[in-house]
């Protein structure tokens, strides 16, 4: 879902799926969440600034808007921001308005879970703007037990060392490599899908599945890609990403 595609000939209905997927995060979520979220919604729906792609309103016009006092705009603002469903582009100093932005990626990964209760229509067409066969999953957490009346066994040799799997020759093979012990999450879920189309002239050429990987890595993860990319890659200068 491509930020700038929200001012193409594709805005209304995307714009459509967009507010779909704000409700059903905020839905699933706890009650004081869906309270945010359904505030949060009602302020995109008449005050974003789709061309600008953010958010720019002060903080007592939201309070009248959501029939609150500013106190609590705060603490929604705080809520919101903490969530990483808003960024903060500009504070608010000065007498001036501060400007927020919808953070994308985390509204598709916070509703990806629930898009299949919207229906399988809205669910494929929400992972194919994604470039994805299946929606994306939150890293998974290991759950430890232990039993504290087990009685502790013998201390066992110690393994022999493995050694290493050989490298790859390819040095974007390489570059991945490092991304996935240096960066599990981002290389799960941003890097993994981006590929190598040319290197030269210091300038390394790489496709993503969609325009809005594509957009958001260049926007959010570009130095941690840039700088696995320069240890494979003499001379590298500079990462350009387009869509495939």
């Amino acid at each position: 879902m491509d930020a700038k595609r929200f001012t193409g000939p594709q805005a209304g209905s995307q714009k459509y799926d967009l507010l779909t997927a704000l409700a059903v995060a905020g839905l699933c979520g706890s009650p004081g969440f869906q309270t945010s979220m359904l505030r949060l919604i009602a302020l995109v729906t008449a005050r974003y600034n789709w061309a600008r792609d953010e958010l720019t309103v002060g903080q007592r016009e939201m309070a009248r808007m959501w029939s609150v006092d500013e106190r609590t705009v705060k603490r929604e603002l705080k809520r919101l921001t903490t969530a990483g469903v808003l960024v903060q582009l500009r504070p608010g100093v000065r007498g001036r308005v501060a400007a927020y932005r919808l953070d994308m990626a985390e509204v598709l990964r916070l509703s990806a879970p629930h898009w299949d209760r919207v229906g399988p229509d809205y669910s494929a067409r929400m992972m194919g703007q994604m470039g994805r066969s299946e929606p994306p999953q939150a890293p998974e957490e290991k759950v430890v037990r232990v039993d504290f009346g087990a009685r502790v066994p013998a201390a066992s040799p110690a393994p022999l060392p493995v050694a290493p799997a050989p490298a790859t020759a390819d040095p974007w093979g390489r570059t991945l490599d490092r991304l996935a012990r240096s960066e599990p999450a981002l290389h799960r879920s941003w890097f993994g899908g981006l590929r190598a189309a040319e290197f030269a002239e210091g300038v390394l050429q790489l496709t993503a599945p969609s325009g809005f990987v594509a957009q958001y890595v260049m926007t959010h993860h570009l130095r941690p890609l840039l700088g696995a990319a320069q240890m494979e890659y003499p001379g590298l200068r500079r990462v350009e990403l387009r869509a495939r």
